[in-house]
């Protein structure tokens, strides 16, 4: 796997996901766990970005404080990336965000775009882009159209991150796991299921 794909080690993350793996998680916990995984997501993807120094005041003296100095653009895939916007507005809370709309097609599993507030240049300097699950792949390579992107994740198969790489050798992506499994209908397996359904309580009885 490339160098540029970043998988999160932590015991806590492990945890985190092995609860959103169980079908009998509530979706309150499923909501919960995306937000946490996202918000460690994001601190780890920013770890690296440029700071930029000012001089400040504290009720007791002077001191050298520091400010994120790269704007932040966050662009969610609808529906299941909203899962992870409160957590990035956490901790980039003026950060635009730049809604994308796709959705799979069943039989071909082709992504289709039905909504998109994303600019082809944003008035920023770094898009994290948002989706909880990367499949096979084509819902990242219909949104991966602007430059300096990053990639936030929970899961993705082996498959679909080949497929992005192959496209996008120089994306830089961030998951939290990686399954080996990409089930004939385009599911992650053991995966999480539908995280969109699981979210926000969608799922067909």
């Amino acid at each position: 796997m490339s160098s540029k794909v970043h998988t999160i080690s932590h015991p806590v993350v492990n945890a985190q996901l092995s609860k959103l793996r169980q079908s009998s998680t509530s979706p309150k916990e499923f909501r919960e766990g995306i937000h946490n995984i996202g918000l460690i997501l994001g601190l780890e993807a920013s770890r690296n970005l440029e700071q930029e120094s000012f001089e400040g005041q504290s009720p007791v003296s002077s001191f050298k404080g520091t400010v994120i100095k790269p704007r932040i653009g966050l662009t969610p895939i609808l529906r299941a990336g909203q899962g992870m916007t409160d957590a990035l507005l956490t901790l980039f809370p003026t950060a635009p965000v730049y809604h994308l709309g796709l959705f799979r097609e069943k039989v071909s599993l082709q992504p289709v775009e039905y909504y998109s507030r994303l600019p082809s240049v944003p008035p920023v300097d770094i898009v994290y882009l948002l989706d909880p699950m990367i499949a096979t792949g084509g819902t990242v390579l219909a949104a991966a159209s602007v430059k300096n992107i990053k990639l936030l994740s929970v899961l993705a198969s082996r498959e679909g991150l080949n497929n992005v790489k192959n496209e996008h050798p120089d994306l830089e992506i961030w998951v939290a796991a990686i399954d080996e499994t990409l089930t004939p209908e385009g599911y992650i397996s053991p995966g999480l299921g539908d995280a969109g359904d699981r979210i926000f309580n969608t799922i067909r009885p």
